[in-house]
């Protein structure tokens, strides 16, 4: 709880309020922590499952080598801190182990959406899907030296749409002539929308077509050419573009509905007590 604690201390307006949160946050941590023993208890009562030794040693590995440097001493030094022996600290590795295996084969075993049901969510939810005007943008630019006239600049530009239009690649002249931050990457910067180009650089982008290149744009610092690699116009996706994002959150639902039914079922079959 204690990393959260300042958390609370902020959104709380007064004591009381936040004496609320906190009793809600140890509620919470306790039902977390019962359902975790009540997880890895019904792991173990079936005597055909268990957990392999070589399993916790190479987590323990794992664990020396990334959180302590491969320093046994200073792993030791750890458990001293906690008070843990190193036996205790192999079941609570091994606890751990069991806990994500678990947790696991619940979500595993709702793996598989049918087209019905992803229709019916894009149906429902079609706002979700709603995209904004956008282009993947690749830019040239050129920096004015002192001195250097609108003309020169202009000129400069024009002689790589030149090169563009006979057909060389605009990420091979961004990555020779661009002194932008992405020339390295061919001048990519990615898809961007309207609201966040000022509209020197939007006007002109969204005025050309996918595989397009603007005219160049003079600005007091420089000279800049706009290829649209590709366009997204506004409106909501269609299905198939979205087909996969919806799979992954109709598999998440089902996943927490399947482990919500699942633990409801190990607290009513365990016996719980609260001090």
């Amino acid at each position: 709880m204690t990393p959260l604690i300042p958390q609370l201390q902020r959104e709380a307006r007064n004591e009381q309020e936040f004496n609320q949160k906190l009793e809600a946050l140890q509620d919470n941590a306790i039902d977390n922590l019962i359902d975790r023993v009540l997880i890895i208890k019904d792991f173990q009562k079936d005597d055909k499952k268990h957990v392999p030794q070589s399993f916790v040693d190479n987590q323990i590995h794992e664990q020396l080598t990334d959180q302590f440097d491969n320093d046994r001493s200073k792993f030791l030094a750890y458990l001293r801190a906690r008070g843990t022996t190193m036996r205790d600290y192999r079941r609570e590795v091994e606890e751990d182990i069991i806990y994500n295996y678990m947790m696991h084969q619940q979500h595993k075993s709702q793996s598989i959406v049918s087209p019905v049901r992803i229709e019916q969510y894009y149906k429902e939810n079609k706002e979700r899907f709603y995209q904004d005007d956008s282009v993947h943008l690749r830019l040239i630019q050129l920096n004015r030296t002192p001195g250097e006239t609108d003309g020169s600049l202009r000129g400069k530009a024009e002689s790589i749409l030149l090169r563009l239009r006979s057909g060389e690649k605009f990420e091979d002249l961004a990555k020779e002539y661009s002194t932008d931050s992405r020339r390295g990457k061919g001048g990519d910067w990615g898809w961007m929308k309207r609201s966040d180009l000022k509209p020197e650089f939007s006007e002109p982008l969204f005025a050309v077509k996918k595989g397009e290149c603007s005219e160049p744009v003079v600005l007091p610092e420089g000279c800049f050419l706009l290829f649209a690699e590709d366009r997204k116009y506004a409106g909501v996706q269609p299905l198939d573009e979205v087909r996969d994002q919806i799979e992954r959150i109709l598999v998440q639902q089902m996943g927490r509905e399947t482990s919500d039914r699942w633990l409801e079922r190990l607290r009513r079959n365990g016996y719980v007590k609260r001090f």
